[in-house]
């Protein structure tokens, strides 16, 4: 089957700069089209060209193609900035389509999504979606005037309906996208996947003292679920606290959220005991999760998304609020806990009693890494993404077959 596989940007396969941990939801396309490569598919990725020193083509592996698109400066762009470049940038889609036609364009984000719709209609291809997100972002959307989100809405409702499947990262979105007019009956649950080469138990762990150690990775300006997690340390003697996220270490000081934080953390006596690293590499992250007891996963940004699939890959327990994706892959009592937001007493009797027992944290751990192997691999979601494609009503026979 030949697969175009459709994102606004995906960064550079060569790019020597490591990416700051979670990095972008975008860069789950190239996983996704090596996985599906590996499944013996010919996939393109098309990309928008965001930088000068991109060459137009690239070959990151066996069967994949990563084609970037001149369309607008060669520059990063909010979504608002790309909007009057999506005709350019769906032209030459077309135009290239014309003359060697994939059997099913897949996009990713809403702004691919309009991309890709008006690069195949003339064409006849079969057009599948996947949202990062749904609504306001407030990983992006941030400073947006209404105006721009309630814009966005419509047209994601739009674009959900067009398309010809739907792929729902959890089973939150895809209520959502019934709520907003998107025929269930094409909407299929296919997860974020996990690179558990990468993220897996065994391997280097970072270094530690003997204190229990609670993990987080979020955006400083995550302030609700910040404030929960240092007031449940509050309530847990001799357990440390690491935050990753938010600027550069060098530059946490001029950080609101970080100096709102540390407010919090003196008033509450734990500002020992609490730690902020700043911007992590992603390639840390894996032993740092190694080093740690737990993860504490109580916000509901998207594109902390895959945050807790990681830790379970690394055998890590993981304390959640029941939101997004935490909601479909911890398993409560099993893998770990699911608590509700803003209850910091709840959530301190959670740590307390996984911290208490060794056993206990073992078994969560052996769990935790168990389903993110089998349900959270890019080879699983890979075979999922393929299965969809090859049920769509409008794919050529040849190609299914």
């Amino acid at each position: 089957m030949k697969i175009a596989l459709v994102a606004g940007h995906i960064g550079a396969p060569a790019r020597s700069t490591p990416y700051a941990y979670p990095g972008d939801p975008a860069a789950a396309v190239l996983p996704l089209a090596k996985a599906l490569a590996g499944r013996g598919q010919r996939v393109t990725v098309y990309s928008r060209r965001d930088s000068a020193a991109l060459s137009r083509r690239a070959a990151p592996c066996r069967g994949v193609t990563v084609e970037y698109v001149p369309a607008g400066p060669p520059e990063g762009l909010t979504d608002d900035e790309l909007l009057p470049h999506i005709p350019a940038f769906a032209g030459q889609l077309a135009e290239r389509w014309r003359r060697s036609a994939p059997d099913v364009v897949h996009a990713y984000s809403w702004t691919s999504g309009l991309t890709a719709l008006a690069g195949a209609r003339d064409i006849g291809l079969p057009v599948v979606q996947t949202f990062h997100s749904l609504g306001p972002d407030p990983a992006s959307d941030r400073g947006q005037p209404a105006r721009s989100t309630s814009q966005r809405i419509r047209l994601e409702a739009a674009i959900g309906r067009a398309a010809d499947a739907v792929l729902a990262g959890t089973s939150d979105q895809r209520c959502e996208l019934g709520r907003l007019g998107v025929p269930l009956a094409s909407v299929r649950v296919v997860p974020p996947g996990v690179d558990t080469s990468m993220f897996r138990p065994s391997g280097p762990a970072a270094a530690r003292d003997r204190r229990p150690r609670l993990l987080m990775a979020t955006g400083l300006e995550e302030r609700q679920g910040l404030a929960t997690a240092a007031r449940a340390l509050a309530d847990v003697p001799d357990a440390e606290l690491l935050v990753v996220g938010g600027p550069a270490r060098s530059q946490l000081a001029g950080d609101p959220g970080y100096r709102a934080l540390t407010k919090l953390a003196r008033e509450l006596g734990v500002h020992d005991r609490l730690r902020c690293l700043g911007t992590v590499s992603q390639s840390d992250m894996p032993a740092l999760m190694r080093s740690a007891d737990a993860l504490v996963n109580i916000t509901t940004t998207e594109p902390l998304a895959t945050v807790s699939l990681e830790a379970m890959a690394c055998g890590l327990p993981v304390i959640a609020s029941e939101a997004g994706i935490n909601g479909d892959a911890v398993i409560d009592g099993v893998t770990g806990y699911l608590v509700p937001p803003a209850q910091p007493a709840l959530l301190a009797g959670r740590i307390r009693r996984l911290l208490g027992s060794p056993m206990l944290r073992e078994g969560f751990g052996i769990a935790a890494a168990s389903r993110a192997e089998d349900r959270y691999s890019w080879e699983r979601i890979s075979q999922e993404t393929l299965a969809v494609y090859q049920a769509l009503p409008g794919l050529r026979l040849e190609a299914a077959a």
